[in-house]
């Protein structure tokens, strides 16, 4: 469930620090991100991971994002932080996600899908019927995602899945308004966009973009 007091559920994403993940959830977000992905600029390691969610409220989502980590490795992640959620953001195949959905039942699964172009979005039908919730982000071929770059949004208003869907790709307060005037999420995923430096979230700017929220 997101926030009653916004209108989106919100997922704020590359969480690293304790204090600014109690201050995020406390201003309404429902949903936060941890990049369980080594490379990344926004990385936790599994022990500070852990340290962090056994400290959050238990009513709060928290998602660990994988890209094409083994299965193994992923529920064992799962199990110690307590996460709440998965999401692979990799070239994770359908009958990896129901493999994973097996293995960990209880637990919400968000595939993240890449989008350049509009023929990019046939790919996203056969994952309809083996995760819970979609998410749609900008392609760059450098990274899996947080780049900061935006999806052309037009390409996407006609786009109605069977499965709840969150918009990410370099949303800010300056530019949330814009793109939920063209497309119709269920949510959003936002990273960079709220951000001072990767993984050291501007508490301001988050602010910022929950009044954007609730004005439109």
């Amino acid at each position: 469930m997101y926030s009653l007091l916004l209108p989106y559920r919100v997922k704020i994403c590359g969480i690293t620090d304790l204090g600014q993940a109690q201050a995020i959830a406390r201003l309404g977000v429902s949903t936060l991100g941890f990049i369980c992905v080594a490379r990344s600029p926004r990385y936790i390691a599994i022990e500070p991971l852990t340290a962090i969610t056994r400290q959050l409220p238990e009513t709060l989502q928290t998602v660990g994002v994988f890209v094409n980590a083994p299965l193994d490795t992923i529920v064992a992640t799962v199990h110690q932080a307590k996460l709440t959620g998965i999401q692979l953001h990799g070239e994770e195949p359908p009958e990896f996600c129901q493999a994973l959905r097996q293995h960990l039942p209880q637990r919400e699964l968000i595939k993240a899908f890449r989008i350049r172009a509009p023929a990019d979005l046939e790919q996203i039908a056969p994952y309809e019927t083996v995760v819970e919730t979609l998410l749609l982000d900008a392609y760059a071929p450098q990274a899996h995602g947080g780049t900061g770059q935006t999806l052309d949004w037009t390409s996407l208003a006609g786009f109605a899945p069977s499965r709840p869907w969150l918009l990410a790709g370099g949303l800010c307060p300056e530019n949330l308004a814009q793109a939920l005037a063209i497309v119709g999420p269920d949510g959003i995923d936002v990273s960079s966009g709220v951000e001072r430096s990767p993984g050291d979230k501007d508490l301001t700017r988050v602010a910022a973009l929950l009044r954007q929220l609730r004005v439109n």
